[in-house]
């Protein structure tokens, strides 16, 4: 693989992986729903935290951990509901939107209780943003295949919640939903061969409706976000 190559043949990527867990324990711990600074001043703090090549890993293993915990939950959601009731739902990493559609009402949204801790407001929307900013360097890290489709897995989790209503539609979601999608075409423009992109954005990607984005800490409509309009501006180039 090229990234591969590319990472065991340059002297020039420098990795340190104790200090990439001492990165990664100090954005765990430091940020989060438990601080006292709004959500958008913690994503600008831990980008800059994140500013080098070590700080590229972590985010995208941040991204990596939170896609992986959020299909982990769903999955013993899943098995719950079947416990109860005898209804078979089945779990696709690829997407989501079938086991909204189906299950929805009896289904919370597992990024606003991930086990490690990381918040999608905080933690995740910073390091998402870090990998997008960062994306002409990840072959130099990592393979930035998977990692794009944990972006993808992240964002089809991010829009089903707000449209299904588990997720209130303010700043800071349709905030992280736009990182998403800026990302995730950083990322597929990083790469030489990039793969399709999958079922959800595609279906996403054929809607015009516009959702009203709220105050965080209010009521008050602060503006508005045509997810399939900014997927399709950005993802079909």
């Amino acid at each position: 693989m090229r990234w591969l190559r590319q990472l065991l043949g340059s002297r020039r990527v420098q990795l340190d992986p104790e200090r990439q867990q001492a990165l990664l324990r100090d954005v765990r711990h430091r940020y989060g729903a438990g601080s006292p600074v709004r959500f958008p001043e913690q994503v600008e703090a831990i980008t800059r935290v994140l500013d080098d090549d070590d700080g590229l890993v972590v985010a995208a293993r941040i991204v990596s951990e939170s896609a992986d915990e959020a299909h982990a939950d769903l999955q013993a959601q899943a098995h719950d509901v079947h416990r109860r009731t005898g209804r078979r739902l089945l779990v696709h990493r690829r997407n989501y939107r079938p086991l909204w559609k189906e299950a929805g009402p009896a289904l919370r949204w597992p990024l606003f209780a991930l086990p490690s801790g990381l918040h999608p407001y905080a933690q995740v929307a910073a390091a998402v943003a870090v990998v997008g900013s960062r994306a002409s360097r990840l072959d130099q890290v990592t393979d930035p295949n998977p990692l794009v489709a944990r972006v993808f897995e992240v964002l089809d989790l991010t829009t089903v919640g707000m449209e299904h209503g588990q997720v209130r539609v303010d700043a800071n979601a349709a905030g992280l939903a736009d990182r998403l999608i800026s990302t995730a075409g950083q990322v597929l423009a990083a790469i030489d061969d990039p793969p399709r992109l999958p079922p959800p954005v595609r279906e996403m990607m054929r809607r015009n409706n516009t959702l009203d984005v709220h105050d965080p800490a209010g009521h008050r409509v602060v503006g508005g976000i045509n997810l399939g309009a900014r997927m399709r501006e950005t993802l079909l180039v």
